[in-house]
């Protein structure tokens, strides 16, 4: 497999980039990332031939700017106890999930030719078999957020500044257990809590809404005491500017709604919902000969 930090311009990171803290990139080097990570996502899904690579290729800024801009974190601790938490509660979004934690140091590079085969702890469904750079398994959807709603609370009750961060997907909004969390979080003001919503419009049985509709969503977070922000996930230097926002939230947590679009990037699969993709082979190629390598 290619490396992936291949396709990333040399300059693209500061000499101590592997340090504990925020990396804070700036988002011509952002871009960068997020482009790489689009590559490892082909290239992770198609020697399967099927997997979440819509997803994978739809919230690529988002996680460039989490792991490469905003999170706290020291690569080579995952059990630095002052790290922010990033919690992936769209647990099936692994491709893009190992492409990241591989690409900032976080898991070694070549565990990711490991990806989905029989007995790998990098499984199609991120889990904790991982190890501590995974927060929590959350395979049954709705999950992500009560638990990073405990940790946020935690942070007051042991004195400990950390930050919680959570890539949350729309389907998951139709989990009653999600709206427990958000009245928990809003009651107690847990500014320490962000929230990003990965608004794709899509789940297993196709578009959100031919199974709920899930408007007004903003509405009904800022009901609950929610600081919301609306933007577009393909667009860095928002999603940065929201996340500053959230961090200077001194009274209610956050919920970044941040619209995407599946496939993003790449022609034959951009704006096409479909949960669990099929990627023949000839796809894949053309998909990365579109995406190409960044100058």
């Amino acid at each position: 497999m290619t490396d992936p930090g291949s396709a990333l311009h040399p300059t693209a990171f500061p000499p101590d980039w592997q340090r504990r803290d925020r990396l804070a990139l700036p988002v011509p080097e952002l871009r960068r990332v997020a482009h790489t990570l689009r590559r490892q996502v082909i290239e992770l899904v198609r020697r399967h031939g099927q997997g979440y690579v819509q997803q994978g290729l739809g919230a690529a800024e988002i996680f460039a700017s989490l792991y490469f801009h905003e999170a706290r974190i020291d690569p080579a601790d995952a059990r630095w106890e002052e790290r922010d938490r990033c919690i992936l509660s769209t647990a099936h979004n692994s491709a893009l999930f190992h492409a990241a934690l591989a690409l900032r140091g976080m898991i070694p590079s070549a565990s990711l030719d490991d990806y989905v085969k029989d007995g790998s702890a990098l499984e199609i469904n991120v889990s904790e078999r991982l190890g501590p750079v995974v927060e929590g398994t959350f395979g049954s959807l709705g999950q992500g957020m009560s638990v990073a709603a405990g940790m946020a609370l935690a942070s007051r009750i042991r004195g400990i500044d950390y930050r919680v961060n959570v890539v949350l997907g729309d389907g998951e909004l139709e989990e009653g257990q999600v709206w427990e969390a958000a009245m928990l979080a809003g009651s107690e003001g847990l500014h320490n809590l962000c929230v990003v919503l990965d608004l794709n419009w899509m789940q297993v049985e196709g578009h959100t809404d031919s199974v709920l509709r899930l408007s007004p969503i903003a509405d009904k977070f800022r009901a609950f005491n929610w600081q919301v922000i609306e933007l577009d996930g393909h667009d860095l230097e928002a999603l940065l500017a929201a996340f500053a926002a959230a961090r200077g939230q001194a009274a209610r947590p956050t919920m970044i709604v941040a619209t995407t679009v599946p496939g993003k990037g790449v022609s034959l699969l951009e704006g096409v919902i479909s949960h669990n993709a099929k990627l023949p082979a000839e796809v894949a190629d053309a998909a990365l000969r579109e995406l190409g390598e960044m100058a």
